[in-house]
């Protein structure tokens, strides 16, 4: 690892060979690594500049990935943010349908029986980062019962 403190190009390139890194991801990872702050910002320049280092391609790598995982909008705008990326426009994701296949998925074709089971479904969709209103669609279906009676 000595030998690459004093290249953090060569160190960069390693990694990115790997998987997408957003720019700050790479530059704290960079000097974790030991890498003089000076040095980290030029090879990143380079890095950018020759196209092997692209925040809008990692944010559509990261968009992939949560999207893949069942996370909502919310949870993809939390670590696009956390990792220091902005992105303008996104794909077009119907953010309905993804709600309603990780609650099938999680849950089944069942409807909620109660409203214990109402809250602990929508408890977990507000957890994998859904907005409330997908939320109440995606559970509308369940609200067609009276849950007082029970």
């Amino acid at each position: 690892m000595a030998a690459e403190r004093g290249d953090p190009t060569a160190l960069a390139l390693r990694w990115l060979a790997r998987r997408e890194y957003g720019r700050l991801e790479l530059r704290d990872k960079l000097l974790r690594a030991g890498c003089d702050a000076g040095d980290v910002a030029l090879a990143l320049d380079a890095l950018v500049a020759a196209g092997y280092q692209d925040d809008a391609r990692y944010a559509e790598m990261l968009t992939r990935t949560r999207v893949r995982q069942g996370h909502g909008p919310l949870r993809l705008r939390q670590d696009l943010q956390r990792a220091g990326v902005e992105v303008t426009a996104g794909p077009e994701i119907n953010w309905l349908v993804q709600a309603q296949a990780v609650c099938q998925k999680r849950f089944g074709d069942t409807v909620p029986t109660d409203a214990k089971d109402y809250a602990r479904r929508a408890r977990f969709l507000a957890g994998r980062g859904f907005t409330g209103e997908t939320i109440r669609r995606v559970l509308a279906v369940g609200r067609e019962r009276d849950f007082s009676a029970d």
